[in-house]
């Protein structure tokens, strides 16, 4: 059975949308993974298919209604994990990324306007999950993200078991910096060590450079993991390519 993703939207025309090109098109081509999309305001009980409301205690904005949400989740039966695109939720790591592709698929609620009537989340078991600290229209980019994400992890779609291994966030650290040809370009060369074809060395300075560049940019990393994580990887593997 394939790795299956159903997605409750008021834009169901927003999908398979990138996800149709690619490594995540061709996948799903072949039958890796399947998408499904359910209109949520085909559950909304009154002739104006209202999906939403006033806030309860004022304020601006709409609120998503938690009988029509409800309603619209409990149409998907199945065992998959239930979540919900929200910057209040959850960040979207790459260990979060590793454990939904593992399982057997998603289902994923898009918020819009102001969010989702809290009750929602008391009544049924739903994952908040956020993309970032910043704010989006709606959920639909967030569920592209993540499932782009869980896609390309699914076996076969990137070739060999091992392509992503070295990739950012995988190992806590990110990514070493990547050159190719011409060796010289507007003065600038490709560092002399990735020429060298000494594997040993070449391994040692991407860790380094991965530590560094980890460091300046993203320090929060390394203090998230414990320390700097100096013993580069054993071995050395070739760069894949993801198209």
């Amino acid at each position: 059975m394939s790795w299956a993703a159903t997605v409750l939207t008021l834009y169901p025309e927003m999908f398979p949308g990138p996800l149709g090109l690619s490594l995540a098109g061709r996948a799903r081509g072949e039958g890796r993974w399947s998408l499904e999309t359910v209109q949520i305001r085909d559950f909304a009980n009154d002739r104006h298919r209202s999906v939403d409301d006033t806030p309860a205690g004022g304020g601006a904005g709409m609120v998503m209604r938690a009988d029509v949400l409800a309603s619209a989740l409990d149409s998907v039966a199945d065992d998959r994990p239930k979540l919900a695109m929200t910057p209040r939720g959850e960040p979207l790591t790459q260990a979060l990324v590793r454990e939904l592709a593992a399982g057997p698929g998603v289902t994923i609620l898009c918020g819009r306007f102001e969010g989702m009537d809290e009750r929602l989340f008391e009544a049924r078991d739903i994952r908040p999950v956020s993309i970032g600290d910043y704010i989006l229209s709606g959920g639909e980019m967030g569920a592209l993200t993540l499932l782009d994400a869980c896609i390309r992890l699914l076996p076969g779609v990137m070739g060999a078991p091992s392509s992503g291994d070295d990739e950012s966030f995988e190992t806590g650290l990110l990514e070493y910096p990547h050159y190719t040809r011409p060796v010289e370009w507007e003065g600038r060369t490709i560092p002399e060590v990735l020429r060298s074809g000494d594997h040993a060395k070449i391994a040692a300075w991407r860790h380094a450079r991965s530590v560094e560049d980890t460091r300046l940019r993203r320090p929060d990393l390394i203090e998230r993991h414990g320390g700097d994580r100096r013993q580069p990887p054993s071995g050395a593997r070739q760069r894949k390519q993801d198209d």
